[in-house]
């Protein structure tokens, strides 16, 4: 879970920017011009003392702790609050809120009505296990006592002024209180209540709990206006067309030519819809293809929707380098206690330089990862005069944003000359070619047995020949992985991770490949095909051979774009969660109402052969209909919003648009034309509106990537390690804080107070 900064609106309430609460008070201590004095408030009261340097200490490593993970600054600053603030952001404490959030979010899986059945199908489907009334209750409790406990913490520390002014820490304690006020009328109506509110409000807790996923709701939020000019827009295009359509296939006098108008424009609802669905693309009508232009219209939107989108999250993005630039001040300044080996200038009684000492022993306190840390403290240590100048100390820490370069372990040496000519032959680029090409002559021979014996059973295949090249190109990758081993020895071999792709996967197919021998004593051509074995012959050597295509991969580190790729897809977890939570939220959100609207709505016929005979013509009372295409007819029955498993496989059905007209016209025939309504909303929601942020923000993070490694070698991108955050993929962009700005917020600091 991501960290998140105490205060999460923006550092300036005057401004949006940075900066913290103005209360119209400032606080200027008269100090002589010979010395400079710093003070402290640990209570509402402030007071000026002189800090003894372990204060001072203290102070800098949360604050610069502060700046790494982009959090605000605006926290007591006393030594006692400072020990429970590192301890409420260790990570043991963010974990086991996040598992509760987790645990809490996950009740709707058990809850009525539960999800814990073996199928969805609303034919087959038993009646499913339902806990004892206080059992998810007696659980959902604690997780409200340790966010009763979150949300005292966090008051406690940012004090109670800047808890007035921060809007996510009022609604964070009004969606607890609601909660427990309904889980009190649970209690009191032992779980017999038909409707949970709390459950609808629960996502607010894992949204309260990113400061990046709140930035991006901001930025959601800001960005609406421009998002509902697109979609009036494409409102204003479907009922052109739908009026053009319903005119071109108006009803005519030969009921041989009325097919059109009885399928998609028999009335106005139906035209609407027949068009929206065009639109998605999810089905294409015979009679309306000159509408197909409309795929260009929803790409266009893309661009437009992620346009002004970018243009906000942008602005939230400066707020961040911000607060960190802030943090690395707020450090430096608490680090110049006079008195403590720093010098001043005599004319104006400011301390402008912090000691090399001092700030070695801040680092060895500080929470960060270790080359982050060595690289610093190496800088820090290139000081002659070993004292640390403001600008200076901020460039230490441009470090932050920098990309790491894995150093790989020197290579053996050896005395013997075949060592050393195995070690220069198999640490060249040329071997790593040579075994792309075995790799990619093995998936070739692969492909061929499996087109020549694309039709015949296991009974009646020859495995003899398989077996044979499997085992010369197993060998072949035995060979070069302990030549490897040699050349570069364990360390080096291992520090490459394509070498432990390889290397895991040899092993393990020369494990398979061993069994074989031992079970079925190859090589033999004649061999019982279905022996009385565990696996049978056909079906081990299928096993190799999916390994050896799956081993094939090796060649994406070795060409660069693919490489680039590969990195863009594995960061989307970690870099793009946000964006990934908040359609969590919408998903659990929109469950949950479905749930409550459509619960029990499609229900199988009475007369059961019906649901098994497609030839039965529709002859039956109701909604129920056996046509070609319909809900009945494809069998769609566990797509239903009778649990939260159920309902969020239908919402993921509708958001990727896999004939999701099918659902809307059974939900309309089962209840009423304004479910139509829900389903819509759903699709502009997830698939106009954020999916297709999604795909733009991966865009832009495989755009960042390239970028940066475009003058790098192939080596170059195995050795790096990108911090693609958010934040850095924007850096270029964020306009940096003059010193003036930094030192007129700290200034404002609600605990901490600096007067020159």
């Amino acid at each position: 879970m991501e960290e998140e900064p105490l205060l999460t609106g923006s550092i300036n309430r005057g401004s949006g920017d940075y900066g913290s609460q103005d209360n119209g008070e400032h606080y200027h201590h008269e100090e002589s011009p010979e010395s400079r004095r710093l003070s402290y408030s640990a209570t509402d009261d402030s007071y000026p003392v002189y800090k003894d340097a372990d204060l001072c200490i203290q102070q800098a490593v949360v604050f610069i702790e502060d700046a790494i993970q982009y959090r605000s600054i605006n926290h007591r600053v006393d030594s006692g609050s400072l020990r429970l603030y590192r301890w409420y952001y260790s990570k043991i404490c963010q974990w086991g809120l996040g598992f509760t959030i987790a645990v809490v979010l996950g009740l709707a899986f058990i809850e009525k009505p539960s999800s814990l059945t073996y199928t969805s199908d609303i034919r087959f489907k038993p009646k499913p296990w339902e806990p004892p009334c206080g059992l998810t209750e007696g659980i959902e409790m604690v997780c409200l006592c340790i966010f009763i406990l979150d949300v005292t913490v966090k008051t406690y520390l940012i004090g109670w002024e800047e808890f007035r002014m921060n809007k996510w820490l009022i609604g964070y304690t009004v969606v607890i209180a609601a909660s427990v006020v309904d889980w009190m009328l649970s209690i009191s109506m032992m779980c017999s209540e038909s409707l949970r509110v709390r459950r609808l409000i629960r996502p607010f807790f894992l949204l309260q709990n990113s400061s990046l996923m709140k930035k991006t709701l901001k930025c959601v939020k800001r960005t609406l206006p421009e998002i509902a000019s697109v979609i009036l827009l494409l409102g204003l295009h479907i009922c052109l067309f739908t009026m053009i359509g319903m005119l071109i296939f108006a009803k005519s006098d030969d009921p041989k030519k009325n097919g059109e108008w009885e399928t998609y424009f028999k009335n106005l609802p139906k035209a609407l819809s027949s068009l929206l669905v065009l639109l998605t693309t999810a089905n294409n009508p015979d009679g309306t293809s000159s509408f197909d232009w409309t795929y260009l219209l929803m790409n266009l939107m893309t661009a437009i929707i992620y346009n002004q989108f970018r243009g906000y999250l942008l602005m939230s993005v400066q707020t961040s380098i911000i607060r960190r630039r802030l943090g690395i001040r707020a450090a430096f300044e608490v680090l110049c206690c006079p008195g403590r080996g720093h010098t001043s200038t005599q004319s104006e009684g400011h301390v402008e330089r912090v000691a090399v000492n001092m700030f070695l022993q801040v680092m060895d306190r500080v929470h960060m990862k270790s080359y982050w840390r060595e690289a610093i403290i190496k800088a820090a240590q290139q000081f002659p005069d070993g004292f640390i100048n403001g600008e200076a100390f901020q460039r230490l820490f441009n470090e932050l944003d920098k990309d790491f370069m894995k150093e790989h372990p020197p290579k053996p040496v050896y005395s013997s000359p075949v060592l050393q000519h195995i070690q220069i032959i198999y640490s060249h680029f040329y071997i790593t070619v040579l075994g792309n090409v075995v790799a990619l002559a093995n998936v070739i021979c692969i492909c061929t047995v499996l087109v020549l014996d694309s039709e015949k059973s296991g009974l009646e295949k020859n495995n003899f020949y398989m077996e044979i090249l499997n085992c010369i190109f197993i060998l072949y990758y035995l060979i070069e992985m302990l030549l490897k081993i040699v050349a570069f020895g364990w360390r080096g071999y291992l520090s490459y991770r394509n070498n432990i792709f390889d290397g895991f996967l040899t092993v393990l197919l020369l494990a398979i490949q061993i069994a074989i021998f031992i079970t079925y004593r190859i090589p033999y051509e004649k061999v019982d095909p279905v022996p009385g074995h565990v696996m049978a012959l056909w079906e081990m050597v299928r096993l190799v051979n999916m390994l050896i295509v799956f081993r094939f991969l090796r060649i994406i580190p070795e060409i660069k774009l693919m490489a680039v790729v590969a990195s863009t897809l594995v960061d989307l977890v970690k870099n793009l969660r946000a964006f990934a939570g908040i359609l969590l939220v919408v998903y659990y959100m929109f469950a949950v109402l479905g749930i409550w609207l459509f619960q029990g709505a499609i229900t199988p016929p009475s007369n059961t052969s019906l649901i098994f005979n497609a030839n039965v013509e529709n002859k039956t009372d109701g909604p129920f209909s056996m046509d070609c295409g319909t809900f009945e007819q494809l069998e769609y029955w566990p797509n239903n919003f009778d649990d939260f498993a159920s309902s969020l496989v239908l919402l993921y059905n509708i958001m990727v648009v896999n004939n999701w007209h099918v659902f809307t016209d059974a939900y309309t025939r089962y209840t009423t034309e304004w479910s139509l309504v829900y389903f819509v909303a759903w699709w502009l929601t997830s698939s106009v509106m954020w999916v297709n942020l999604f795909v733009a923000l991966i865009l832009e993070n495989f755009t960042y990537k390239w970028d940066r490694s475009n003058a790098l070698s192939v080596e170059d991108v195995e050795r790096i390690a990108y911090q693609s955050t958010v934040q850095l993929i924007f850096r270029e962009h964020v306009q940096e804080p003059t010193e003036e700005e930094l030192l007129a917020q700290l200034q404002q600091h609600p605990h901490l107070h600096l007067s020159w």
